[in-house]
């Protein structure tokens, strides 16, 4: 009687679907522990750029109209060392500048212009008229326009309990800091808000 030869073991997994997910996602897990794990030991993605100083209550709010809007949709805060990039953007982004960011909104696209280095580039008034309808500045832009912006107002008690949040992330808010917070942005807009945030942008590193 003809024996019939056992499959091999590399046999077994190209004819085991649940086998073959099985051993691609283990391989693909330690291929991202081996990535990701090492940052967390780096002094350059853990430790913050000297001078850099958490995003004041006003600065944080409009931060959170950034992400809320989508902003970062479109544009990023990533500028890599590409000669390139560094020639139109000026200095490339360093983790260090980003520590206090939760999350972070660094990103690859480039459907508009950069915003890591944007701080102090622009007055707060070339913001407003640009937030408002970015055409009037730049007429071949796509950018949608948000004049709600401009009426729309900051809650003054929802600060101290937002950053009271990242301080248990990290972020070296004093009890000070956190108490003055709604005074801060009271009687603000989203506007206000929004433009004190992208006027500290990339102002840490010179």
């Amino acid at each position: 009687m003809a024996q019939h030869a056992q499959p091999s073991g590399h046999e077994k997994i190209e004819t085991s679907n649940f086998l073959m997910i099985v051993l691609i996602l283990i391989t693909i897990a330690i291929g991202g522990i081996v990535e990701i794990v090492p940052l967390f030991f780096q002094k350059s993605t853990t430790q913050p750029v000297e001078g850099l100083k958490p995003y004041t209550a006003l600065q944080l709010a409009g931060r959170d109209v950034y992400i809320r809007e989508g902003c970062y949709n479109c544009h990023s805060q990533m500028v890599r060392p590409f000669r390139a990039e560094t020639l139109r953007y000026g200095q490339f982004s360093l983790a260090g500048e980003y520590v206090y960011d939760h999350p972070f909104q660094w990103g690859s696209k480039r459907t508009g212009p950069d915003l890591h280095r944007v701080g102090g580039r622009y007055s707060d008034e070339w913001h407003r008229v640009h937030l408002t309808n970015p055409r009037d500045l730049v007429p071949e832009s796509n950018m949608p326009a948000y004049p709600w912006l401009a009426t729309g107002t900051i809650d003054p008690a929802s600060m101290a309990s937002r950053m009271t949040a990242l301080r248990r992330l990290g972020v070296p808010y004093s009890d000070e800091e956190i108490a003055k917070a709604g005074d801060e942005v009271s009687g603000k807009t989203e506007m206000d808000a929004v433009i004190a945030y992208l006027q500290v942008l990339g102002t840490a590193v010179k």
